[in-house]
């Protein structure tokens, strides 16, 4: 469906505004059927990435800081999403021995596990875009990624 009728908004001022506009509200919508899908799992989509990015650290450890860095959502509190996964033991943490003000994260048995459950549903996931083809899919990461390196960006 077009974003006019998604939105009930027929005119923009050129096509750069009708694309950020698409952009923002396709981001919505993904967001939410994300959610959608990982509440099924009892994790937000915060808590997901984090575990994703200790899975691909696995079986070493990282610290917090380092996870923040990592993160889809730079504006997330690690140190509390760390702290939520550590009470439903989908992670283990400790003091960085090197430096206490740092506290080591891994991934454990059970992060490992429930991640491997929504592997199994990858399928479901992967359908969230489905409508698109696998070139249509690298011609949009190429333009996204495209957008993010634009050099006359307001700082």
């Amino acid at each position: 469906m077009k974003i006019e009728d998604e939105i009930h908004q027929k005119h923009f001022r050129n096509e750069h505004q009708r694309a950020a506009v698409n952009l923002l509200y396709s981001h919505s919508w993904l967001t939410t059927k994300i959610k959608q899908f990982l509440s099924e799992h009892d994790i937000t989509m915060q808590q997901f990435n984090v575990l994703r990015i200790l899975r691909g650290q696995h079986p070493e450890s990282i610290s917090t800081s380092v996870i923040r860095e990592r993160m889809l959502d730079r504006n997330s509190d690690a140190s509390r999403i760390v702290d939520r996964l550590h009470k439903q033991e989908l992670v283990d943490k400790q003091p960085c021995p090197s430096d206490r003000r740092l506290v080591d994260v891994r991934i454990s048995s059970k992060g490992l596990r429930l991640l491997e459950n929504i592997d199994q549903r990858q399928v479901e996931f992967d359908s969230f875009l489905s409508n698109i083809s696998e070139d249509e899919a690298r011609e949009l990461n190429r333009i996204l990624d495209k957008i993010r390196s634009n050099p006359e960006e307001l700082k």
